[in-house]
C-alpha cells in the first residue's frame, strides 16, 4: 500500500515516514500544501495524512481541491487544531478521519489500516482468501494457520492483492501501489515477486490474465 504525507514540522514527517514503512507500506512525504495538492492529484494513493496548518496551501483548501476534482483516497487529518468546529470543517471538507496532536503513533496506524480496509470493502482486520490469511494489524501471513515469513516487497504485493482480491490488478497499478515516487521502479521485478508468492503460498492463488494482469482467488 502507497502514502502520502503531507507533513511541514521535518522530525515528524521523518518520523512518520520511518514508522509507516517500517509496517510496510510504500511513502511520499510533502512539506507544504502545494506539493502536497500537485503528488495528490497525480499519483495514486491508498491513504493520505494531510495537515492542516500547511505552508503556501492550507490543509482545507488542499483537501477541498482533491474532491472536487475526484480523488476518492482516504484522507485522514492530523492537525494541533482541536476544536470541535475544526473537525467539522475537515470531515465537512471531505476528510474521513480527523486526529489531534499530540497523538499515539499506534492510533494512527490503527486509524490508517481501518481506512484502507474500508476503502477496499472489507470489514475485518484479517484478510482470507483460501487458506492464506493477512492479518492487517500484525503483518502476519499465515498458510492453513502456519506462519509464512515473506520480504518486504513481496509483502506488499500480497497485500495488495489481497485487499483486491477476486479482481482485476493490472501490473501497471501493481507497480504505482508498492512503490513510492523517488524509488526506481521496474515492473518486470513484480513477476518475481508473483512467483515467489506461488511457491510459498500456492500456485493456484495468484493467476495471471494474460496480456492484463493478476488476480488473485482462492483456489
Amino acid at each position: 500500500m502507497r502514502l502520502l504525507v503531507v507533513e511541514d514540522d521535518p522530525a515528524l514527517a521523518q518520523q512518520l515516514a520511518e514508522r509507516l514503512e517500517g509496517e510496510g507500506y510504500a511513502v511520499d512525504r510533502a512539506a507544504d500544501g502545494e506539493e502536497g495538492q500537485f503528488l495528490g492529484e497525480t499519483e495514486p494513493y491508498d491513504a493520505i495524512v494531510l495537515d492542516l496548518g500547511l505552508p503556501r496551501v492550507d490543509g482545507l483548501t488542499v483537501l477541498r481541491s482533491w474532491r472536487a476534482g475526484g480523488i476518492t483516497a482516504p484522507v485522514i487529518i492530523l492537525t494541533a487544531r482541536g476544536a470541535w468546529t475544526e473537525k467539522v470543517q475537515g470531515i465537512d471538507a471531505g476528510a474521513d478521519d480527523y486526529l489531534a496532536k499530540p497523538f499515539s503513533m499506534e492510533e494512527l496506524l490503527a486509524r490508517i489500516r481501518a481506512l484502507i480496509r474500508r476503502s477496499k470493502g472489507h470489514a475485518s482486520a484479517e484478510i482470507a482468501c483460501g487458506g492464506v490469511v493477512l492479518d492487517t494489524r500484525s503483518g502476519r501471513v499465515t498458510l492453513d494457520g502456519q506462519t509464512v515469513d515473506l520480504t518486504g516487497h513481496e509483502f506488499r504485493v500480497l497485500d495488495y492483492l489481497m485487499h483486491r482480491k477476486g479482481q482485476l490488478v493490472s501490473r501497471t497499478e501493481l507497480t504505482e501501489h508498492i512503490y513510492a515516487q523517488d524509488f526506481d521502479r521496474d515492473s518486470n521485478t513484480i513477476e518475481v515477486f508473483v512467483g515467489r508468492l506461488r511457491r510459498k503460498l500456492g500456485a493456484d492463488l495468484i493467476k495471471t490474465v494474460r496480456g492484463l494482469g493478476y488476480k488473485l482467488e482462492a483456489p
